[in-house]
């Protein structure tokens, strides 16, 4: 497995910057062209290479006026975006596929023309990629990719941060870029140029990385995804209990900083009706930038993977096996909260939680199991009455026990892994009608079916003090 490194640019002067744009925009040309001529079902079944070929012929590389390697890894790397795109829009084709009353042999061949490319001759499945795979473009005019032999790294001092060196416009001129890291790249390099700054991206294999050689633990563990804390296990635990804070005071100093921007915007506005065009012009190049946004952004979004990836790494210390709810379901009802609320929820990091789980159990050699993640937070553990949700507080409405909301839930999600009637992909109210049917069928009193999870309320006779009214 390999994992993406990131080294940035210091005290890089604007001259070398410049060079640095002026051949991002060029190589972002040639991007676009690629993107629009290749991005739609012209380009199925095209490879990079016959398109390098045939432009090396037609002359239209001669004018793209950046070197032959340089252009040549932006097409290959255009064609790849492009594939993954396509192969998104697939996933979807494969799930409508897989729904249709057709016999087994007809769904077969319908997957074997999506996985062979030989869907346009198909008029279902020409239909159904041309609803799900829209024509992409080209927004990209800041990255430059730099082949493995393409580039020199080397050190003034001994021990002293590395340089980078990496081909400019002209044919034998290198533009050196000093980096903050005494630790070289390697491989294929991305360079991302962000408001004065260069950012190198490469990767590296997962098993070189210290955390690789970290032993994981023993034991089964639930996890439950939260907002002011990364993660709570079934054993009761908060894990990264910053992470509410870090992502309120962004939220709220990104909403005072957009609405001071708004005005100043307004501002310049009326100056250009009024003709004041320098006044204008002032307020944009003065008080409307993005570099230190961007820079502030930057710095915040590696404190949040910081502080996540702790926390995954504290619960693989004591699991060898963690049980996860799908993080790819997104928030339903946002109308029935706050605007504070919805616009806070918008900054919710699952999807870093999902990489770190997943980022982490390859790398210690441990293992990451999904369940559906339904009603799990609003049961009552052990159990499957649906309790009173008051904030972080669960209430069990038989025995009147109260459970920390996260803490209750990453115990469902440990009990819902092996549950026989809810899988991952059961529709959440089915879930919620599997659990009524199975309260209903304690309350009056019927046999259990064999395979039923159906248990009696145990929350005051078990010994879980510690698990009742806990405090974060």
């Amino acid at each position: 497995m390999k994992v993406t490194r990131i080294a940035y640019s210091k005290s890089l002067n604007a001259g070398k910057y410049a060079q640095l744009a002026d051949q991002a925009a060029l190589l972002g040309a040639v991007r676009t062209l690629v993107w629009r001529q290749y991005g739609s079902i012209a380009g199925v079944g095209v490879k990079d290479r016959t398109v390098r070929d045939q432009w090396m012929r037609d002359g239209t590389a001669a004018g793209f006026g950046v070197l032959a390697n340089a252009w040549k890894e932006t097409v290959r790397d255009a064609f790849c975006d492009i594939t993954a795109n396509r192969e998104a829009a697939k996933v979807k084709v494969r799930r409508a596929i897989a729904k249709l009353k057709v016999a087994e042999g007809e769904k077969k061949r319908l997957f074997t023309a999506v996985k062979r490319e030989t869907w346009a001759e198909d008029p279902y499945l020409s239909r159904m990629m041309r609803k799900h795979w829209r024509r992409g473009r080209n927004r990209t005019t800041n990255q430059i990719v730099v082949r493995s032999d393409q580039y020199k790294t080397f050190t003034l001092t001994k021990g002293g941060n590395v340089w980078l060196a990496v081909p400019g416009l002209e044919r034998r001129s290198l533009v050196k870029i000093p980096l903050n890291t005494t630790i070289a790249p390697t491989g294929t390099l991305r360079l991302i140029l962000r408001g004065g700054q260069v950012e190198v991206h490469y990767a590296i294999e997962a098993a070189t990385m210290k955390s690789s050689k970290r032993p994981c633990g023993s034991r089964k563990i639930g996890v439950d995804k939260g907002y002011t804390e990364a993660l709570t296990d079934s054993d009761g635990q908060h894990h990264g209990t910053e992470l509410g804070k870090l992502l309120t005071a962004e939220s709220d100093h990104r909403k005072v900083k957009g609405q001071r921007r708004a005005k100043l915007r307004a501002l310049a506005e009326k100056a250009e009706q009024r003709g004041d065009l320098a006044k204008a012009q002032r307020i944009r190049d003065n008080n409307l930038g993005t570099i230190k946004r961007q820079r502030r952004s930057n710095a915040w979004k590696c404190r949040v993977r910081d502080l996540t990836f702790k926390a995954v790494h504290q619960v693989f210390d004591k699991a060898s096996l963690v049980v996860a709810e799908d993080l790819t379901k997104t928030f339903s009802g946002r109308k029935k909260r706050g605007k504070n609320t919805n616009r806070r929820l918008t900054a919710w990091t699952k999807g870093i939680t999902a990489e770190a789980l997943e980022t982490v159990s390859v790398r210690r050699g441990s293992a990451v199991r999904l369940v559906n993640a339904a009603y799990t937070s609003q049961a009552v553990p052990f159990t499957d009455i649906l309790g009173v949700r008051k904030g972080d507080r669960l209430h069990c409405t038989q025995c009147g026990a109260v459970w920390q909301a996260d803490h209750a839930g990453a115990i469902n999600i440990l009990e819902r892994d092996g549950d026989p009637d809810i899988s991952l992909f059961t529709p959440h109210k089915r879930v919620k009608q599997i659990l009524q049917e199975r309260t209903d069928r304690q309350r009056s009193g019927l046999p259990m079916d064999q395979d039923s999870s159906t248990r009696l309320c145990r929350c005051g006779e078990r010994n879980i003090q510690p698990m009742l009214n806990s405090e974060r």
